[in-house]
């Protein structure tokens, strides 16, 4: 079954389209261009501009974005009005996640293909209704499913096809109204990151010139990151702190005893969306022999 499977995987069986990319086409026309410990050490380097999607796949992404924006006027109202569905499961994702085992991919291709019919009215659908009375002024871990549309993410980085990229949306803003003066401009520039589900500390900042290599199609190098200097104990406890309920969440959606993820927010200078919050979140789903390490670690 797998070898029947593997080889239906070729590039004369996954023709390339034309949008959002399915599973197969990152399999057979994307390889992954990092490993699982690559990326967690871009995460943890300081530097989340390190994350990179394949180049050939940024060009794809770059000629289906800008037909977007002729069509919705911009992202952002492309997103408002078709690709977001607030408080909903994601019924639009070409590429299917563990957590959502409902995923009729032919179905959703073909919505997708659609998609320009669907923008002609997009004027006419509706946006961001009024916020709640009682909604929070930022986003916490018990945030309503109103106010969030966890979706998987169309045009995924470079990642291992073991890994599932998933966004989170909010309405409301992820960091509080006002941050600690000693931290906000590390914040702005550096973004916020955490790891849940593992029993190690995650890859040292200090690895990163050996992963540097796996970069090397984007001309990166160590002189080039951007990057604040190391946090005081102090100054990393308050951004923990300014971090909890997002890794709160993460720990209750992505339950430690199966997933090990490794998530993020991008600081304004690298957001996409502008405009619109979201949390990036690279979940593993664990072996059956990880889960019963973990289980037994946890049970001492």
């Amino acid at each position: 079954m797998a070898s029947a499977l593997s080889a239906a995987l070729i590039p004369e069986n996954v023709p390339l389209r034309s949008g959002p990319p399915t599973r197969e086409e990152l399999l057979v026309h994307y390889p992954a261009k990092f490993t699982w410990e690559q990326l967690k050490t871009f995460v943890n380097s300081g530097d989340l501009g390190l994350l990179k999607r394949d180049k050939k796949l940024q060009t794809r992404y770059d000629t289906w974005s800008a037909g977007i924006r002729k069509e919705y006027g911009s992202m952002v109202n492309y997103l408002l009005t078709y690709r977001l569905q607030w408080g909903k499961p994601d019924a639009l994702a070409l590429i299917p996640s563990i957590l959502n085992p409902s995923h009729d991919v032919t179905a959703r291709i073909k919505q997708s293909e659609q998609n320009g019919t669907v923008a002609q009215d997009a004027a006419t659908q509706p946006g961001l209704s009024r916020l709640p009375a009682d909604a929070s002024a930022y986003f916490d871990a018990g945030i309503s499913p109103e106010l969030i549309s966890i979706i998987m993410n169309d045009w995924p980085y470079s990642v291992p096809p073991e890994i599932e990229h998933t966004l989170i949306w909010t309405r409301v803003p992820i960091y509080p109204p006002t941050l600690p003066p000693s931290i906000e401009k590390r914040l702005l520039q550096d973004g916020l990151w955490g790891f849940t589900g593992t029993l190690t500390p995650p890859p040292s900042p200090d690895t990163l010139s050996d992963c540097l290599p796996a970069l090397a199609d984007w001309g990166v190098t160590i002189d080039k990151l951007v990057r604040s200097p190391p946090d005081t104990e102090e100054e990393q406890a308050m951004i923990d702190g300014v971090g909890k309920e997002v890794d709160t969440f993460i720990r209750r959606r992505w339950i430690e005893e199966e997933w090990e993820t490794a998530w993020f927010v991008n600081p304004p200078r690298l957001q996409s969306v502008p405009g619109l919050a979201h949390i990036h979140v690279f979940a593993r789903h664990k072996s059956p022999e990880e889960i019963e390490e973990w289980n037994s670690k946890r049970a001492n």
